[in-house]
């Protein structure tokens, strides 16, 4: 009776130093995509250096372009930016945890 529990940690811990290493190559090639992703999209986005820091001591109101900014090219390279920068802080989370759980 007590080979069974000996058994399952041994099958456990076996899984887990095989399996844990694949794992952790795969998250670091995400977070290495991820960040390529996130250098190309910063440096495609646009300098706001008339935007809304000098609306606030002028007293400009905003124009159409500022309120669909969303919808245009620096609106959708700001949402990959902000997506890929979620997806790199789960990764290197799950990356971290492999580690201390797999020494």
């Amino acid at each position: 009776m007590k080979f069974l529990p000996m058994l399952a940690d041994d099958l456990q811990s076996d899984f887990i130093t095989k399996t844990f290493p694949i794992i952790r190559i795969v998250l670091f090639c995400i977070i290495i995509a991820c960040a390529i992703t996130m250098i190309i999209t910063v440096l495609m986005q646009s300098n706001d250096t008339e935007g809304t820091s000098s609306n606030v001591i002028t007293g400009s109101q905003e124009s159409y372009y500022s309120q669909n900014k969303s919808s245009s090219r620096d609106g959708k390279l700001k949402k990959i930016t902000i997506i890929m920068a979620c997806v790199m802080l789960v990764c290197v989370i799950l990356y971290m945890i492999t580690k201390l759980i797999n020494g």
